[in-house]
């Protein structure tokens, strides 16, 4: 990037931005801490914490000082590098001050209170008193994409999306779906046609947490995670959080299934590696930021659903599931296959395999749509939830929020507009397999003998060292050579499963 001392206006944005960076790091971790160890009794003190923080960080993002700044740095001597930091330090400069700060207090404070009550409400089935609180959240959000969408110009949930992923539309991503619908309830009856004439072996327990956890820790080290950058704790929600510095994962144990904890776990690795091998000269900087949601999310599915899932890799793990529980039959290499590769329509979006997986997608994206542009309200969401559960996977969550409407924590803080992101990015994965298969035509065989090089390798020069150099088409074209093409997708679950 160009030094500050031949773009002073440049080096000033460049200056606050590496202060924006520092309160974010913070932030990210108090929110891991307050997701992961914070005791109940401190949820009140540590809302105000984090709206005092988030107040601040808006303040910063909001200084006057920047426009000018802003405006005439675009006429300075500046190399690619930084011409590419100045757009995204712009985007999110707009951003900020579509917004007032009691807004941004208020929607803190508000999906503090409600994530934290949602914890014990989803384990009592408690949606009349999640919606005390959900309420104030979605009025709050509402407010918030009208704010955004007369400062762009886009429609209320375009502007919430274009966070998660610029430059992509609801037009986009129902065309994209109405796609999807037209292929994937046929495969579904297809993929467990066959499988019912698979012999699949239960693994059996009880599988004790303390193995569990020696389990993901060396398939993380297999992974590549840097446990000296990052670590693994417990969380009610598996998730991946903290800076490139110091990456905070969690999972979620249950001692009679230890298949839940690792493919997450291997998820939110996969995560965890972006974030870790982002370029050290970037950050700081918007530029050395990821790229968007959905790449994010083309590199936890790469690892849990391209890798995890495969064949090859199942050879790989299986002497490992001996090693930490002892050796049965159901952790032959094929049987594994054949158990992680289950069809099976079922209630909760994190345990889908990836065949149903989309249809969850599908689901929240049509309800939080309509949320967003007021054709729904809240009281709405259990009844609509079971209409569309039924519809795409036949299941029915009449009464039973817990399953159903109450199952993830993405609405409780209002983060609207990301689910499409989760779907977008297994196909942008199943396109990175296919580009590096092109690339290493004996990358199956390379992965079977656990060299996981070749993949990593690709990660690196394509995505990882390419931060948010590019745009998302540009850097889509430049890794696969071909803009975002659904069909790598479907060719993919049609390889795999029929």
């Amino acid at each position: 990037m160009s030094s500050p001392a031949s773009a002073p206006n440049y080096g000033e944005l460049t200056r606050i931005y590496t202060r924006l960076y520092r309160y974010n790091h913070l932030s990210a971790i108090v929110g891991w801490d307050r997701n992961a160890m914070m005791p109940p009794g401190g949820s009140a003190a540590r809302a105000a914490a984090e709206a005092e923080l988030n107040a601040l960080i808006h303040r910063t993002r909001t200084d006057p000082r920047l426009a000018g700044w802003l405006r005439t740095a675009e006429q300075e001597n500046l190399d690619d590098i930084a011409r590419a930091n100045l757009r995204e330090i712009r985007r999110d400069w707009r951003d900020a001050n579509a917004l007032p700060e009691a807004l941004v207090e208020a929607k803190t404070l508000a999906g503090a209170k409600c994530e934290h009550a949602w914890r014990g409400q989803r384990q009592a089935n408690d949606w009349k008193g999640f919606l005390e609180n959900f309420r104030e959240v979605l009025r709050l959000s509402r407010e918030e994409a009208k704010l955004l969408a007369d400062d762009t110009g886009l429609a209320p949930y375009d502007a919430l999306m274009d966070r998660f992923e610029p430059g992509v539309r609801a037009a986009d991503i129902d065309r994209i779906f109405g796609d999807v619908k037209t292929w994937l309830p046929d495969l579904i009856v297809k993929a467990q046609e066959k499988q019912r004439k698979e012999q699949v072996i239960a693994p059996k327990g009880p599988f004790p947490v303390a193995a569990q956890r020696a389990l993901n820790i060396e398939v993380m080290t297999l992974l590549g995670f840097d446990f000296t950058a990052g670590r693994l704790d417990e969380s009610t929600h598996p998730f991946s959080g903290g800076v490139p510095e110091d990456v905070r994962l969690t999972t979620r144990y249950n001692e009679g299934d230890f298949t839940r904890s690792l493919l997450g776990t291997i998820h939110e690795t996969g995560h965890a590696r972006y974030e870790q091998n982002l370029p050290r000269a970037w950050l700081g900087q918007p530029v050395g930021m990821a790229r968007s949601y959905g790449v994010h999310e083309s590199q936890s599915l790469s690892y849990e659903m391209q890798l995890a899932r495969s064949r090859q890799f199942c050879g790989l793990i299986a002497p490992l599931l001996c090693k930490h529980f002892g050796e049965q039959p159901a952790f032959e290499p094929d049987n594994l296959y054949r158990l992680w590769t289950r069809v099976k329509p079922g209630y909760i979006r994190v345990d889908a395999d990836e065949v149903t997986y989309p249809a969850h997608v599908i689901l929240r994206y049509e309800i939080e749509r309509a949320l967003i542009e007021g054709a729904i309200e809240a009281d709405d969401i259990p009844a609509l939830w079971n209409e569309n559960m039924q519809a795409l996977l036949g299941l029915s969550t009449r009464d039973n929020y817990k399953d159903g409407c109450l199952q993830d924590v993405h609405w409780t803080e209002g983060a609207f507009g990301y689910f499409p992101s989760y779907t977008l990015g297994a196909m942008y994965a199943a396109q990175w397999f296919a580009a590096m298969r092109r690339r290493t035509p004996d990358l199956d065989a390379r992965i079977a003998k656990g060299d996981l090089k070749p993949v990593f390798d690709w990660q690196s020069k394509h995505i990882w060292s390419q931060a948010c150099l590019w745009d998302t088409p540009a850097l889509v074209q430049r890794a696969s050579g071909e803009a975002l093409n659904p069909k790598h997708f479907q060719a993919h679950l049609q390889a795999r499963y029929l």
